[in-house]
C-alpha cells in the first residue's frame, strides 16, 4: 500500500475519530438545583455527578451564566469528590432576580463543558436542558478559576 493511500485512509476515518474522542471526555452532569433566600442574594445548592478519579480528573466548578451566557456566579470545586457521587454543594450570594432565566452547568477538569446542564428561573424552577459545550466557552478563562485541587 503506497502512502498516499495510507494517508487518505487515515484523513477519512480522523474526523470520526476526533468525534468519539471529544464523546468519549469525561463530563459533569448538574443532577439537581435548589435556590433558597431573596432576590440579589439568593443561595444556590447544585447537585453534580462526575466520574472524578483525583486531582487528574474531576468537577472543577460549577457556574450559573445569564441567557445570553453572561458569567454571573461561579462555585470553585478546590478538591475531587471520588468517593462522594453525586455531591452538592452551595454558593452564593447570586445576584439574580426570580424571572432571571439563568442556565446552571459544570466545568470538568481537563474535559472541561458538555454535560447535563439545568436551564430555569428561580421563581419557576429548573430543569435539564440542551446546551452546547461551546456556549460561553470564553467563560471557562474567567475569574475566578481553582488554586490547585487539595485531593
Amino acid at each position: 500500500m503506497s502512502a498516499k493511500m495510507i494517508f487518505s485512509r487515515v484523513a477519512s476515518i480522523l474526523p470520526a475519530l476526533l468525534s468519539a474522542a471529544i464523546q468519549a471526555a469525561p463530563l459533569a452532569d448538574v443532577k439537581s438545583v435548589r435556590v433558597s433566600s431573596a432576590a440579589n442574594a439568593y443561595q444556590f445548592s447544585v447537585e453534580v455527578a462526575s466520574p472524578d478519579r483525583g486531582c487528574d480528573q474531576y468537577a472543577d466548578w460549577w457556574e450559573i451564566l445569564l441567557a445570553d451566557g453572561t458569567l454571573v456566579y461561579r462555585r470553585i470545586l478546590a478538591h475531587s469528590h471520588v468517593d462522594e457521587q453525586p455531591f452538592s454543594r452551595s454558593g452564593g450570594p447570586v445576584k439574580i432576580g426570580p424571572d432571571s432565566v439563568v442556565w446552571v452547568r459544570a466545568h470538568m477538569h481537563p474535559g472541561g463543558y458538555g454535560g447535563q446542564a439545568m436551564k430555569g428561573t428561580v421563581k419557576a424552577g429548573f430543569n435539564v436542558a440542551a446546551i452546547g459545550p461551546g456556549f460561553a466557552a470564553d467563560v471557562a478563562r474567567q475569574a475566578p478559576q481553582p488554586e490547585g485541587c487539595a485531593f
